[in-house]
């Protein structure tokens, strides 16, 4: 792991924050409501069961990749090009100028439905268990910048390096949630302008171009081993 990825991974959290508004703000702000007390303590358990659901996702699939890439080097490169392309994809679709990840998003509406019914038993949440497992449930909810994260994290080739990574981002996306969940107006004044979108195409595409070189260094070093 680069020392800048943890860095970088609170960065793409920080930088879909106008992308998390759009897909998880309504929950957000119904369990914000009058937030004291108990309230406060199931908005919380909500949002540490939607990180720790990010942290499990990318340790699994680390994990599992990881067995992979020991088999087949090459798997590495192969991941590091998606996640590139997927986070400028990603970009690219914050920014308006090209929607092509939709589609992706739509193909994982069929793992969210299911989950969606076990998240519906848990609203109104009415209690910190409750909040914990919608947050556990809402982490799995179809999105794109998730699915780039994730997968960025994941070929990394480690478990343990993708689950910190992706709870890395995770603390990136609290700023925004957080502040939609107080209503807090500036916050999401902020968010939601089209310069912050387009600074945060801009950032999601340098991580992906960044990403890119980065597998490109990998074919080299492949390469020259085989020499």
């Amino acid at each position: 792991m680069n020392a800048l990825d943890p860095l970088l991974a609170i960065g793409l959290g920080l930088a879909g924050a106008g992308h998390c508004l759009g897909m998880c703000g309504g929950i957000a702000i119904a369990l914000g409501m009058g937030a004291e007390g108990k309230s406060t303590r199931i908005l919380y358990s909500y949002h540490v069961g939607r990180i720790l659901s990010y942290t499990m996702v990318g340790a699994t699939l680390g994990f599992a990749l990881g067995f992979g890439i020991d088999v087949q080097p090459g798997l590495l490169i192969v991941l590091r090009y998606t996640a590139g392309l997927l986070l400028i994809a990603m970009g690219l679709y914050i920014s308006g100028w090209w929607h092509g990840l939709a589609h992706l998003e739509q193909l994982g509406a069929g793992i969210w439905r299911p989950i969606q019914n076990v998240a519906r038993r848990c609203m109104p949440a009415k209690s910190p268990a409750q909040g914990l497992a919608l947050g556990l449930c809402w982490g799995a909810m179809p999105c794109g910048l998730i699915y780039s994260s994730v997968i960025w994290a994941a070929s990394h080739g480690s478990g343990f390096t993708a689950g910190l990574l992706m709870l890395m981002f995770g603390m990136g996306t609290l700023p925004a949630m957080l502040g939609i969940s107080f209503l807090s107006t500036q916050l999401q004044s902020l968010f939601k302008s089209r310069g912050w979108r387009l600074g945060t195409a801009l950032t999601l595409i340098a991580a992906g171009l960044w990403t890119l070189q980065q597998a490109g260094i990998g074919i080299q070093g492949h390469a020259h081993h085989m020499m």
